[in-house]
């Protein structure tokens, strides 16, 4: 899941869920007149890094030469003229994760941070020509379809998704509760790419889930990391302590992250005071952001703790794991995680469009880049296609059994 730097949650309906934070930044500049030749300059060096006659060259041609192939052709206006270059400036970058907004799509945005959708319920990512299902929410119309992290949505409504960004692909997926999006998945292990139809529904996000296990074992579920998830998370323990159980699951497999602030607040219960969550890494000459433990530490060194995570383990949900992990104060259970270890922020253009922009990279306590190489377990333990039709688990299986042999 991807993160902005404000304390906020976008909810893209449809195929994409990513819990994000962000910081409104402000926009000034100079308003630019078609037909002047503008240059660049690096404010740093002095140097001039571009000359704009090119683009202002380019925008009188079309505005004088253009004509509509068809009498019934949409009229774009000039402002939306300005609102594609933005688009394609931001493409250039080849990041999926940097992306503008122009108005109707900034105007989704806002209104799926407020809670709840109507969509498929599944993250995704377009990523090497194809939209990669990063992992489906629980209880989900995707995950009930049969959806897996990790799948290749190659086609949807028949329609080719290997010129599509992900911004694309959630316009087209998205849509009305009781009615349905077909989708074209081409799954790793399966020779031919398959059809599944997806009923689109309210979705709402879950959060957590408990029990008690034989053996004094308590399992803690978290599905991502909302705005509530540190009360949540917090009332989980409470449940553990009280439980008399002595033996700690964490289930982060399938989680796409959400809030930084959630994932600090929970690694908090483990860490003493001022130790390194996470780093956040601004490139090269630049100084890194420690975030650090708030210190509630209420457990010892001799918990017996195990994470559980997978390819749909992704952002806040990597941040936690690798971090206890790295630390010492659990062992890690499943396959190695997505990778999503990206900061976004996100800037105010006007007051009706936006420019989500990569500014960062969280890096592990100990230095690792999430997004280079993920967060490996100490245990790898594979969960096939079989497994699940089956009802098996063979990464639970192997938590319980390194539990119960301590």
């Amino acid at each position: 899941m991807e993160f902005l730097k404000k304390h906020g949650a976008l909810l893209l309906s449809g195929a994409l869920i990513a819990i994000v934070f962000f910081r409104i930044g402000v926009h000034s500049g100079m308003n630019r007149i078609p037909g002047l030749t503008t240059e660049v300059t690096n404010a740093t060096s002095g140097e001039v890094a571009v000359d704009f006659a090119p683009f202002w060259k380019a925008w009188n041609v079309l505005n004088e030469k253009y004509v509509p192939a068809s009498t019934t052709a949409t009229v774009v206006t000039n402002q939306e003229k300005v609102w594609g270059a933005i688009e394609g400036l931001a493409s250039s970058l080849h990041d999926p994760y940097t992306v503008f907004f122009p108005p109707v799509e900034n105007e989704m945005f806002e209104t799926d941070i407020r809670g709840n959708f109507e969509g498929i319920g599944a993250e995704v990512l377009a990523q090497d020509g194809a939209i990669t299902v990063i992992a489906p929410l629980k209880d989900s119309p995707a995950a009930r379809a049969g959806l897996l992290s990790g799948d290749r949505i190659i086609k949807i409504d028949g329609k080719d998704t290997s010129s599509l960004t992900t911004e694309d692909a959630v316009k087209i997926i998205r849509g009305e509760a009781g009615t349905s999006v077909t989708l074209t998945i081409f799954r790793s292990g399966i020779k031919a790419p398959f059809e599944v139809k997806v009923p689109r529904e309210v979705v709402n996000i879950p959060t957590i889930n408990t029990k008690s296990l034989p053996g004094g074992i308590f399992d803690i579920e978290l599905y991502s990391f909302s705005e509530q998830s540190p009360n949540l998370f917090r009332g989980a323990l409470r449940e553990f302590i009280n439980s008399g159980d002595k033996k700690l699951i964490l289930d982060l497999r399938g989680n796409p992250g959400g809030y930084l602030e959630a994932a600090i607040d929970m690694a908090s219960w483990f860490l003493p005071s001022s130790k390194v969550v996470v780093r956040e890494d601004f490139g090269p000459g630049k100084d890194q952001t420690s975030y650090r433990s708030r210190g509630y530490d209420i457990f010892n060194d001799n918990l017996p703790f195990i994470i559980l995570v997978d390819k749909g383990s992704a952002s806040a949900a990597e941040i936690l794991a690798g971090a206890l992990a790295e630390h010492g104060k659990a062992i890690l259970v499943g396959e190695t995680t997505f990778g999503k270890g990206s900061v976004q922020e996100l800037v105010d253009i006007t007051s009706d469009t936006s420019l989500k922009v990569t500014v960062a990279r969280w890096l592990t306590p100990n230095g690792v880049s999430i997004s280079e190489k993920g967060i490996e377990p100490q245990y790898k333990v594979e969960r096939t296609i079989e497994d699940m039709k089956a009802g098996r688990d063979p990464q639970l299986d192997k938590a319980l059994e390194i539990l119960r042999a301590k």
